[in-house]
């Protein structure tokens, strides 16, 4: 059975949600503020986590911060801001989706058990890889501890999502691929958040993997994709 940790200091659309979770199977619990969220997702290992934005003790971004330092489950936040900037900061800290308040519960369920199809088809092509460990240049990728090495030096801060990007990157070297087909092959075909996740991950990952050693670079290929190009 698959669990379900939903994080809204609203107990009544967490009794909303709970009705129709529970109706489809989901073993549900429940925190109502940010940092009794960051405590349930480690001790209870929640498969998908459903998180509020505005909070009390800590708010939802906060709380996906922390979150993201010890687990990679999908995170879909529940938010009354429906920005683009918004948006983009939480995608920056590691969030999957977002819902715009007021929400019809049905689409919530709905998405939960899209990502957590997508998250057990990443799982799968993981574990029927044979070759975890990827090195180009100055640069390794090891899935198996979710650690990159750049000039010989761990990456501290690099997320889960960016790292799996990097490793198809590095593992599809030279080929360029549109942001739809990224969004497929990292993030799953059935992924509702749109391209700009694409964008705003690899932003980050140029700003962080910055190296004038580098032979390789993320390239931007306009009005087509991008891909990762050995110079």
């Amino acid at each position: 059975m698959k669990k379900v940790l939903v994080v809204d200091d609203d107990k009544n659309i967490c009794e909303l949600l709970k009705l129709y979770l529970q109706k489809e199977g989901f073993d549900t619990f429940f925190a109502y503020d940010g940092s009794e969220a960051v405590n349930q997702a480690k001790e209870r290992k929640p498969d998908i986590i459903v998180l509020d934005v505005m909070m009390p003790v800590i708010n939802g971004w906060e709380a996906c911060k922390l979150i993201r330092q010890f687990t990679d489950v999908p995170i879909i936040m529940l938010t009354a801001l429906d920005t683009t900037e918004n948006k983009v900061q939480g995608l920056n800290i590691g969030a999957d989706d977002y819902i715009v308040k007021p929400f019809e519960p049905v689409e919530v369920v709905a998405r939960i058990n899209a990502h957590l199809r997508r998250a057990e088809k990443t799982n799968d092509n993981t574990e029927n890889k044979q070759e975890t460990v990827v090195v180009v240049d100055n640069i390794d990728v090891d899935l198996d501890k979710y650690e990159v090495k750049l000039d010989g030096k761990i990456v501290k801060d690099l997320k889960p999502k960016e790292i799996q990007l990097l490793y198809f990157f590095m593992t599809n070297k030279n080929q360029v691929f549109t942001r739809e087909q990224l969004l497929d092959k990292v993030w799953g075909y059935e992924y509702y958040g749109g391209t700009r996740t694409v964008d705003v991950h690899i932003k980050s990952l140029r700003e962080k993997l910055s190296s004038k050693k580098s032979k390789w670079e993320i390239k931007t290929i306009w009005n087509v994709g991008y891909k990762f190009e050995i110079k």
